[in-house]
């Protein structure tokens, strides 16, 4: 018999994969399942994207194999990208690196950084690729708490008690998903003052800037944070770009560099003509997040009355993709609860317990369904407002 390897032992199929599954078997059972669970923009990238996109297929050499640091324009346009939305200078040459999603990116940044025997911190709840990860590359995850009495934000003075000399990496993400606790410089500062105490390589995971956030921010506008501060973004959510895989990884040279390792290692370059379309995505401005944001906004309105028939309650100010609601009193597990409607009403929403056991309580609406479907949820629940 041959066995898969020890490092798969703790590492379970990502949720989606698995429960996104059941969801096709209802529909091609003629189910006619809503899906409120995952965050897969609906909406198409601007006009110009795809335009860019299909001129470029017909340059010259567009079809090679394409440099493992992404075209210059690319790398250029990211760096721009980042200089006029939050006022950060990076060196295009050697302080930004493309990426095929910023999920990869996670990936390569534990590979580049962490030993079997490591320490990570994990927020809970938070993004349940990074626990994966971190298993992967042989490191040991430490779970540090967010809870709504303290708006969903690390409590320094518990941290500061943890053992944390052999904590080589900790995981952040403001707005934060999946609770749309938007973070503040103060919190970043705070951070970034933390991981030099420590000497911990502290990671900024920040694909949700620009949706329904009227001050986007960066953990790279705190003084010094290039010391110790990598940043992650991705053009998925901001440029309804989620299937053609661009996203970014910003720090200093000796990051970057390391992480080019890995990466040069495991793929061959991003399609030229996604680049083109990349390129053209950040060259869009105010107006196209206004445009979103608006429609975004719109669903958001729905998905409160929706979570309202349930009894759920929520912060009218998160940020974000998604709506972050607490179960009424009474109700034991999130789990049971969405499994009963996706049963009973054939809609698929999100458990809060896949981003950890603080998400225990919890479910998460995407907002990445049309109005007119969310709309169709509602009237499947007979239950008067309350």
């Amino acid at each position: 018999m041959i066995e898969t390897a020890k490092r798969l032992e703790n590492v379970g199929e990502y949720y989606f994969s698995s429960k996104l599954r059941e969801v096709r078997q209802m529909l091609a059972d003629g189910k006619p399942v809503i899906n409120m669970g995952i965050g897969s923009p609906d909406l198409a990238p601007d006009a110009s994207v795809v335009q860019a996109l299909q001129f470029a297929v017909t340059d010259e050499n567009a079809h090679e194999y394409q440099s493992y640091q992404g075209l210059p324009e690319l790398r250029q346009a990211m760096a721009g990208f980042y200089q006029s939305q939050f006022a950060v200078t990076m060196d295009s040459n050697s302080e930004v690196l493309p990426l095929m999603g910023s999920k990869e990116g996670i990936m390569h940044i534990a590979l580049a950084f962490l030993n079997p025997g490591d320490k990570v911190l994990i927020p809970n709840p938070g993004y349940p690729t990074y626990a994966s990860v971190a298993e992967i590359a042989g490191a040991k995850s430490v779970y540090y708490d967010l809870n709504s009495g303290n708006n969903w934000e690390p409590d320094f003075a518990i941290l500061e008690t943890l053992d944390l000399s052999q904590v080589k990496l900790m995981w952040v993400g403001y707005p934060h998903m999946p609770t749309g606790a938007a973070g503040s410089l103060e919190l970043f500062t705070k951070l970034v003052a933390f991981a030099k105490k420590h000497q911990i390589l502290l990671v900024n995971d920040n694909p949700y800037s620009f949706i329904r956030n009227d001050e986007p921010i960066s953990i790279l506008q705190v003084e010094g944070a290039k010391d110790v501060a990598l940043e992650l973004n991705s053009l998925s959510k901001t440029f309804n770009m989620a299937g053609w895989r661009v996203g970014m990884v910003l720090g200093k040279a000796d990051f970057i560099t390391a992480i080019l390792k890995v990466k040069s290692n495991m793929d061959s370059g991003m399609f030229y003509g996604i680049q083109k379309g990349a390129i053209e995505a950040l060259k869009l401005g105010h107006e196209w997040f206004e445009k979103q944001n608006a429609i975004y906004d719109r669903r958001r309105k729905l998905v409160f009355t929706l979570a309202r028939r349930l009894a759920c309650t929520f912060d009218e100010n998160a940020v974000g993709l998604f709506v972050w609601a607490k179960l009424p009193e009474g109700i034991a597990s999130a789990e049971t609860f969405i499994d009963e409607i996706l049963r009973e009403n054939h809609i698929f929403i999100t458990p809060g317990t896949i981003f950890g056991s603080n998400g225990e309580g919890y479910i998460r609406f995407s907002l990445c369904v049309p109005e007119a479907r969310i709309q169709e949820a509602i009237d499947r629940f007979k239950t008067a407002e309350k």
